[in-house]
């Protein structure tokens, strides 16, 4: 077994800022990087950028003349794959460049990996390590491992509050709560998920457009993002309006409503291109908010990011449906006369409160920006 040096270990932290250099465009493939040495002087490194292209392995190992690899050392931050998917074995490349030994962050949960890339290379004399750096390379790929290992996207919701704990004014006014920065840093949040939901209630208050609107200035790497967010609409009765922007904004849109609801209505969606789930109702008549998450990554959605009023976000955390949530907090009071961040009317005792673990607190621009895990229990 091969000791992990401090070498080791800072190649591996190289590896992991290659493999979120595909934060942006890599779903639903997780973000990977690699690094390969020789006598500890790095000699190629490459990250996955897109799915359908060379994964990071081969990325690396093309930047080499034949033979050159022999005998290096790799650090990836996943586990080689060992099937032929979009692209060919990463672990059979590895093998025929004859590379000595392969240091990994984290095992692949991908069940048609799951440990066997690690014994294949293992198999053909290979030294390999697992779990250097392992913390760092779940957290980049967090809704990757979610949707393989619990069938379910990654939810991080998104909020924007005043100081006082308001996110709208009693008659749905919202606009401006936060600056500028915060809303780019919005963008930005949209940019890394593979798709956005939102209630009608929002649409019908706000008409908001929910894509990315970023300048390469504000994000470089906005260049690499093959495909903007899918954006999904929970409407149950369809009561959209055909002028949405929602509906004339570049991009896939998707609208869950119920079974046999505004026959009409749907045929004109589908004439604009929308894409329509019906879904039943939970026992509230209400969509039934883990069957569309289910859905959604059976479609190959990997995280999501949850845009919406106090009511539809309070129902996904009284599901306990939200991993993550980043509020941005403004410098402003707002009085007695507004909306919560959350809208959660069975909550009556403290029994019922959410203890969240604080994760990130920072500025942003003059906002404040909380990034927290709820604990459930």
């Amino acid at each position: 077994m091969s000791i992990v040096s401090a070498f080791d270990q800072a190649m591996m932290a190289k590896a992991l800022q290659l493999a979120a250099k595909g934060t942006y465009s890599t779903h639903p493939n997780p973000r990977v990087g690699c690094v390969i040495t020789i006598n500890e002087q790095i000699i190629a490194s490459g990250w996955h950028k897109r799915a359908g292209e060379p994964h990071a392995e081969l990325e690396a190992l093309n930047c080499l003349p034949a033979g050159v690899a022999k005998g290096a050392t790799v650090y990836v931050t996943l586990e080689p794959c060992s099937h032929h998917g979009r692209t060919p074995p990463c672990s059979d490349a590895l093998i025929a460049a004859g590379v000595r030994r392969v240091v990994i962050a984290m095992e692949d949960p991908n069940p048609l990996v799951a440990g066997k890339g690690i014994k294949y290379l293992q198999a053909a004399g290979i030294d390999v390590i697992c779990g250097v750096l392992e913390a760092e390379a779940k957290a980049l790929n967090a809704g990757f491992i979610k949707r393989m290992c619990e069938g379910l996207p990654y939810v991080r919701c998104k909020a924007a509050m005043s100081l006082d704990g308001a996110t709208a004014m009693e008659n749905g006014e919202s606009q401006w709560i936060t600056g500028p920065a915060a809303r780019v840093d919005v963008h930005k949040l949209r940019a890394k998920s593979a798709a956005v939901i939102t209630g009608i209630g929002t649409v019908l208050a706000d008409d908001p457009a929910l894509n990315v609107r970023l300048t390469k200035e504000q994000l470089p790497e906005i260049t690499e993002q093959k495909f903007p967010p899918v954006r999904v609409l929970l409407d149950s009765q369809l009561r959209i309006p055909l002028t949405a922007r929602l509906l004339h904004t570049k991009g896939k849109v998707i609208i869950v409503h119920s079974p046999g609801v505004a026959i009409d209505q749907q045929r004109a969606l589908r004439e604009k291109g929308i894409e329509l789930w019906e879904m039943e109702h939970d026992s509230s008549e209400k969509i039934h908010l883990t069957a569309v998450l289910k859905k959604l990554a059976q479609a190959e959605i990997n995280d999501v990011l949850l845009e919406a009023g106090a009511k539809l976000a309070g129902a996904f955390l009284a599901e306990q449906l939200i991993d993550e949530l980043v509020i941005y907090t403004a410098p402003v009071l707002m009085g007695s006369q507004t909306r919560p961040v959350f809208y959660t009317p069975h909550w009556n005792s403290m029994l019922d409160k959410v203890k969240l673990k604080i994760a990130d607190w920072r500025q942003v621009g003059d906002d404040w920006r909380l990034i927290a895990y709820p604990a459930y229990e």
